[in-house]
């Protein structure tokens, strides 16, 4: 049998984005990355457990890759391990483009905080990283090797949540994020909870509790 060879081509697609306003003047723009499987509505809906969140402009991204669940509802996808450095540069070069266009529509004050849950976790670590950002808050996710690989990279204060009860998430695996980004020289605040793999309330006070610190 004779292999085929491999090639791409770049293309253009549509992602989609949800903007929640502010009560009054923004703060600063909270970006938050859903978990695979899941939409941003429904990240929206976890955001928005956050208390003092109203006060945040707050932009919910749905990953470019829809499909299908079996019970035929529409959820994303943000990469899989094909293609990955190529993923990994779309998916940059996406929430770029999400940021640049909320802050010419919004012109927000300059607070930028990335957020993320599971999967979405690894874009808020590589938003961070690549675009600069006040604060990072991720629940249940690994620090992506190209993320802790990245010479001269600059994080702002971690806060990084796990429940006790979470089978992907472990204690070791945050423990070895917390050392990673420790060696990267960044700041981490640490949360462990009463739960599983999912957004609690007690990870949403401690949330909102960080977001106020970067306001105050």
């Amino acid at each position: 049998m004779i292999e085929p060879a491999i090639f791409s081509i770049e293309t253009a697609v549509h992602g989609r984005y949800l903007v929640r306003p502010a009560t009054g003047t923004p703060v600063g723009v909270l970006f938050g990355f859903h978990g695979y499987a899941e939409t941003a509505e429904r990240h929206l809906q976890a955001l928005e457990g956050i208390p003092g969140v109203e006060r945040w402009l707050v932009v919910a991204v749905q990953a470019l890759h829809p499909f299908y669940t079996r019970e035929q509802r529409v959820v994303a996808n943000w990469m899989t391990s094909q293609d990955r450095e190529r993923a990994i540069a779309d998916n940059l070069a996406y929430v770029r483009g999400v940021v640049n266009a909320v802050a010419a529509a919004a012109a927000p004050p300059n607070r930028r905080v990335f957020a993320g849950f599971s999967q979405g976790g690894a874009m808020a670590y590589r938003a961070a990283a690549h675009l600069g950002a006040d604060g990072v808050i991720i629940l249940a996710a690994d620090v992506p090797p190209d993320v802790a690989q990245r010479p001269g990279v600059r994080l702002p204060r971690v806060l990084l949540g796990r429940g006790t009860t979470d089978p992907w998430y472990t204690k070791d695996k945050q423990d070895a994020d917390v050392a990673t980004l420790t060696r990267a020289g960044a700041d981490v605040e640490t949360c462990v909870f009463e739960g599983a793999h999912a957004w609690t309330p007690e990870f949403c006070a401690l949330a909102g509790e960080y977001l106020q610190r970067l306001v105050d």
